[in-house]
C-alpha cells in the first residue's frame, strides 16, 4: 500500500445517504479473478449512461472534479454486503479519503485494511464541509494525517480523531500482514517458548 502522510487534491461531494457497496461497485464486477478494472466498475450505474457514455450528470464526471482524490459522503456509506471490491475500485480510482459522519462497519475496515482513510465528524461539520467542496474554487483540501487535520484552501483547518493503530499503518502504508511481520521476531519467540513447553506439538 502506499503510505498516507500529507495528501492534497480535489474533493468531491456524495450526499445521499446510505450508498451501498452495489452502487459503489456493481455486482457484474465481482466475476473477475484479479482485481483489474474495478477502477471503471466504481459507481458505474451513477457515471455512465446506458449507452455506455458518461454521464455528465455524476459530479465526477464534471471538469471541476474530474481525479477527485477525496469524498465527502453522506451517512452510513458502504452499507449493504461486505465486498472487498467496492474498496479496491475506489483505490483504483486515486480516492485516498472518505470525509462523513458515518461508515459501516465492515465497510470501514476494508477501507483501512487497503489504504483509504476513512475520516468520522459530526454530521454539522460533514454537511458544511460538503457544501463547500461543491463549490468548484474551494473543492481543494489537504489531509495531513499525522496532524489528523483536513486544510481547507480558506487557511481554516479541521481536525478529526482515529485509533492510533489504524493511524500508524496507514502512515508506514501497512496491511494487516505487514503490521503482523512487523512483530516476526516476537512470533517467532513465541513459537520456540510454546514448544519448549509442549514438544509433543513439534
Amino acid at each position: 500500500m502506499h503510505p498516507f502522510t500529507l495528501v492534497s487534491g480535489k474533493a468531491a461531494a456524495l450526499p445521499a445517504a446510505n450508498i451501498d457497496t452495489d452502487v459503489i461497485m456493481p455486482k457484474q464486477f465481482l466475476k473477475g479473478i484479479d482485481r483489474n478494472g474495478l477502477d471503471r466498475g466504481l459507481f458505474f450505474d451513477l457515471r455512465f449512461l446506458a449507452d455506455g457514455s458518461p454521464n455528465p450528470a455524476f459530479i465526477l464526471n464534471h471538469p471541476q472534479w474530474q481525479g477527485a482524490c477525496f469524498l465527502v459522503v453522506g451517512p452510513n456509506f458502504g452499507c449493504g454486503s461486505s465486498r472487498e471490491h467496492a474498496v479496491w475500485g475506489l483505490r483504483q480510482l486515486g480516492i485516498r479519503a472518505l470525509i462523513g459522519s458515518s461508515f459501516a462497519g465492515i465497510f470501514y475496515d476494508n477501507c483501512q485494511r487497503n489504504g483509504v482513510l476513512t475520516i468520522s465528524l459530526p454530521v454539522p461539520q460533514v454537511n458544511e464541509l460538503s457544501l463547500w467542496v461543491s463549490q468548484a474554487e474551494h473543492n481543494q483540501l489537504d489531509i495531513d494525517l499525522a496532524s489528523q487535520s483536513i486544510g481547507l484552501s480558506d487557511g481554516r483547518t479541521i481536525g478529526f480523531d482515529i485509533d492510533p493503530l489504524r493511524k500508524q499503518a496507514l502512515l508506514q502504508g501497512l496491511d494487516a500482514i505487514g503490521s503482523t511481520l512487523q512483530r516476526a521476531e516476537q512470533i517467532r519467540q513465541f513459537e520456540r517458548g510454546h514448544l519448549q513447553e509442549n514438544p509433543w506439538l513439534a
